[in-house]
């Protein structure tokens, strides 16, 4: 039998039950097909990139299937049929992780808030020293002055002097 990873978004208005449940019938369905499904990680409500059938969020859920191909098409003929599964992908691969898949690994590790040791840094903008330099001007004359010379008229659309 084939080994597939397989990813579904389900709509962010679904409670976690309702998507355990549809976890449920679609490890039905592959079962039902002579196949199994090994780890199953729930990633959570992230944002998406653009709007999906008018949702902005979606509940993302990884599955690891070892079953043959008719079961997983079966399971995602009745994911396309869903009305709460907005996209699903699925594909095939050599051998399933172990451990952790990136995304878990990547939220834990922005759970902890342990960004290193980044010492006294001053912050970015607010404590630089200006040293010796004058303060900025942003007004200045309207003819131009200063070091560049004066304005030379525009230039019409038909390429004459105003």
């Amino acid at each position: 039998m084939a080994l597939y990873e397989h990813v579904f978004l389900a709509r962010q208005d679904l409670s976690q039950q309702q998507i355990d449940a549809l976890v449920e019938q679609y490890k039905g369905v592959i079962t039902a097909g002579g196949g199994s499904v090994g780890r199953v990680e729930n990633w959570g409500l992230k944002s998406l990139t653009y709007r999906v059938n008018k949702n902005r969020k979606a509940y993302y859920t990884l599955m690891d299937i070892t079953a043959p191909a008719a079961a997983v098409k079966e399971m995602e003929r009745q994911m396309g049929l869903s009305e709460d599964v907005l996209r699903f992908m699925t594909i095939k691969v050599e051998k399933h992780e172990e451990g952790q898949s990136a995304m878990l690994q990547k939220r834990d590790r922005d759970d902890r808030g342990d960004r290193g040791d980044r010492g006294d840094r001053p912050s970015r903008f607010g404590d630089r020293d200006r040293g010796d330099r004058p303060p900025r001007s942003f007004g200045g004359d309207r003819d131009g002055g200063g070091d560049r010379g004066p304005r030379r008229p525009r230039e019409s659309f038909e390429g004459a002097a105003e």
